[in-house]
Formats: structure tokens, C-alpha cells, sequence
């Protein structure tokens, strides 16, 4: 079965960890928010493929600081990134967090096609109460090649559904493209040396 590693992360604490668990049990609980690190598992079943996700809750404290958020980037396959578009101070960490994953995987072994980022406007329900508009979380997104999506966790629960799906899909796809691009070029070098070798025994006869 294959598996992969979600990080949830972000400004919006409490909007991350009820994320979460909308994903998983349908339901919307408002006043969650993870007091501890916590790690979900749940399979779900995308294209035909079983696959294992482990979602990573980090405390909602622990959020703010960056230096802690080290090794669960390195861990993590996709992040989703959440904030609340009525709280500035959550975009700002929002930015703060996306621009330390990437700086991370700057030069490292999963290269930005790797990479499978969301960034998540959390509380679309209280747009008369908004400070980030919508069009700066899809600069944001832009500026460091994120899917955007805002929505309400306590409202829409398919949308929810529909960004782990999406990760789930994309990372399939990416896993697909780089099996195409090998398989040519080591055609391409097994005939080429095949070649080479019969085009020399050739011409020495």
C-alpha cells in the first residue's frame, strides 16, 4: 500500500487541527485545537489506490515558532498550510511557514516539483469580519507555487474532503511523470550503448 505524509500547519491553530478533524470523522468541533503533537492515520481510497495518510498535528503553540517545524518538513511529503482570512497576524505565519519549507528544500533531494503545498483561507463564513482578502492568498500561492483554496471547515465539509484528495491525486501524478522521464532516457542509453557496441564490431570486420 502506499503511503504518504500530510503536514498541517499554519497560523490559524485551532482552524488547522479542526481541519483535520472534519477530514476524518465529518464532523466540525470549533474549540479543537491539539495541546500535543499528534499523528492520524486514515486509508482512503483515490483512482483505484489504497493509500495510507499520516497527518501530522503539531501543537497549536508550537506553530508559531520556526525553528521547531524543522524536521517535520523534512518528514513531510505535502504540507497544507492554514490560516483565518480574519486574523492578519495568521497569514503573516502562514507566509512565514511557506517560505521556510521551500527554503528548506532549497537544493535538497525533493526539488519543488516534489513539493505538494497548499495554502488554506480558513472562516470564509465570517467574510463581514475579513482582514486578508482573497486575493492575497492567491498572490501568496503564486508567488510560492501553492494550490489556494478558501473555505469554511465548519461549513463545507466536501471541500475539506477535496483538498486532501487533490494532494493525494497530485502526488500521484508527479510520481507518474518522473516514471515517464526515466524510462525514455534509459531506453535512450541502453540503445545508444547497444549501438555503439555492434556499430564498432561492425566497422572492425
Amino acid at each position: 500500500m502506499d503511503e504518504m505524509k500530510i503536514a498541517v500547519l499554519g497560523g490559524d491553530g485551532v482552524g488547522k487541527s479542526a481541519l483535520i478533524v472534519r477530514f476524518l470523522t465529518r464532523r466540525f468541533i470549533g474549540e479543537y485545537a491539539s495541546s500535543t503533537e499528534c499523528i492520524y492515520r486514515k486509508c482512503v481510497s483515490v483512482d483505484g489506490r489504497q493509500i495510507n495518510l499520516e497527518l501530522y498535528d503539531p501543537c497549536s503553540q508550537a506553530c508559531e515558532g520556526k525553528p521547531v517545524l524543522n524536521d517535520q518538513i523534512h518528514w513531510a511529503d505535502g504540507f497544507i498550510l492554514v490560516y483565518d482570512i480574519t486574523d492578519r497576524s495568521s497569514f503573516r505565519t502562514a507566509k512565514a511557514i511557506v517560505h521556510q519549507i521551500r527554503e528548506l528544500h532549497r537544493g535538497s533531494a525533493k526539488r519543488d516539483i516534489d513539493l505538494h503545498i497548499f495554502l488554506v483561507g480558513n472562516k470564509q463564513d465570517l467574510c463581514h469580519m475579513r482582514e486578508v482578502q482573497h486575493e492575497e492568498g492567491q498572490r501568496l500561492a503564486a508567488e510560492f507555487h501553492c494550490q489556494f483554496y478558501e473555505l469554511s471547515v465548519a461549513e463545507h465539509y466536501q471541500e475539506v474532503a477535496l483538498i486532501f484528495s487533490k494532494m493525494v491525486q497530485n502526488a500521484n501524478l508527479n510520481s507518474k511523470a518522473r516514471e515517464r522521464r526515466r524510462r525514455p532516457s534509459g531506453s535512450k542509453s541502453m540503445a545508444k550503448l547497444i549501438n555503439n557496441v555492434f556499430g564498432k564490431r561492425r566497422k572492425s570486420v
